[in-house]
């Protein structure tokens, strides 16, 4: 059992929406947190048909145990909610009628968007739950997060392949492909491979609809589908004025190291390899998405990179902290040339070289060279961005 970082706090006063791909631990986290919660889920098919043909019930059974928000004392939870959209609108009703307090879990919110589902108006706040990040677990290896990614089942156990396949073939290549259209499933699963194997890099649609034999605008409503069901998520470009012409589009990221190596049919990520180099970037980027949001910071995250190749890989807040990440033991000054040029440019707090040196320094120029390691320990901490 992992003790996770977000704890929901603010459910004991409003209503929320949990959202979080499929496997991040979103039901245990709630079974964790809210042990004797009144509790509806969509998963189980005889509860989805009794909802499903008279989604008013859920008002009459609340009604009939005399839930109010006098009452109240944990929230009504509703598991996988996208299913049955109507739901919403009986929440809505009893969160004005009778300051009923729910939480609203699901993996996707994009079934809700696309049929004008009801989110209520900002009458709910949004959490997002992420795989498991560096200080949910005890004695963290590198190796096995880079391997078997870090979804709670998938980072336990020792043959983590099958899963990681299953979750490929059962969970992308069907269940998300039934947002696109149904004629285009063959399309949309090429489509993952070849974003698969772009991840990180900086986002051609023109590119990458040449090899999947699809229209540019179909891939973006891929990358769309991807985001949405929160698979992935863009990273955009720093965008503020400098010296330099910079590159303007974004790349993206998949969610998980693991699913991402699987997705892209890449073997044993060993250290020294360049797959080590690109995972360990990956995993880095990760835990600072993971962190904006788990923090309630929201501070922007975004990549630096001019027309002539100097590139910084994560730009926090308003140019606040500069963030390189190479998986280099001994970085040299080839590896902190992106960092000098964008310190160059704006005047940044903080400029930091994330390895896997085993000891800190600090360059004269004020560059700190961090052991990846400690500069999770000091994220974490607030020491970072705060």
């Amino acid at each position: 059992m992992y003790k996770r970082k977000l704890t929901l706090s603010e459910s004991n006063s409003q209503t929320c929406f949990l959202w979080g791909p499929r496997q991040t631990g979103k039901s245990t986290l709630l079974k964790t947190l809210f042990p004797k919660a009144l509790r509806y889920d969509l998963l189980l098919s005889d509860e989805y048909r009794r909802l499903a043909g008279q989604p008013s019930i859920v008002r009459e059974e609340l009604q009939a145990a005399g839930i109010t928000a006098e009452t109240q004392r944990e929230p009504v939870i509703i598991d996988e909610v996208q299913k049955i959209p109507e739901l919403l609108d009986e929440v809505h009703w009893l969160i004005e009628n009778r300051g009923v307090r729910f939480i609203l879990c699901g993996s996707s919110a994009r079934k809700l968007k696309r049929g004008h589902g009801n989110l209520l108006g900002g009458r709910a706040l949004r959490y997002e739950l992420f795989p498991l990040v560096y200080p949910e677990i005890t004695d963290f290896s590198l190796s096995t997060a880079l391997n078997s990614g870090l979804l709670p089942r998938h980072y336990t156990t020792a043959q983590p392949r099958r899963l990681l396949q299953s979750y490929v073939g059962d969970y992308l290549k069907e269940e998300i492909s039934a947002e696109a259209l149904a004629r285009n499933i063959g399309s949309f699963s090429r489509f993952l491979e070849v974003a698969a194997i772009s991840n990180s890099e900086i986002i051609n649609y023109q590119n990458i609809a040449r090899e999947c034999g699809i229209s540019a605008p179909t891939v973006k409503n891929y990358f769309e589908i991807l985001e949405d069901t929160l698979i992935g998520r863009f990273l955009p470009a720093f965008r503020a004025k400098a010296k330099r012409r910079v590159i303007l589009a974004p790349k993206f990221y998949f969610f998980d190291v693991g699913i991402l190596g699987a997705l892209a049919r890449r073997g044993v990520v060993e250290p020294g390899s360049e797959l080590f180099g690109r995972a360990f970037e990956h995993f880095i980027v990760m835990e600072v998405m993971a962190h904006t949001s788990y923090s309630g910071l929201f501070y922007p995250v975004a990549y630096w990179r001019t027309a002539s190749q100097f590139e910084v890989d994560l730009i926090l807040g308003d140019h606040e902290t500069a963030i390189e990440i190479k998986s280099t033991a001994q970085p040299g000054d080839t590896q902190l040339k992106g960092l000098r040029a964008f310190k160059e440019d704006f005047a940044v707090k903080k400029a930091i070289l994330v390895c896997t040196a085993a000891r800190p320094r600090t360059t004269a120029d004020g560059i700190d060279i961090l052991p990846w390691e400690l500069f999770l320990k000091r994220l974490w901490g607030g020491d970072i961005i705060g």
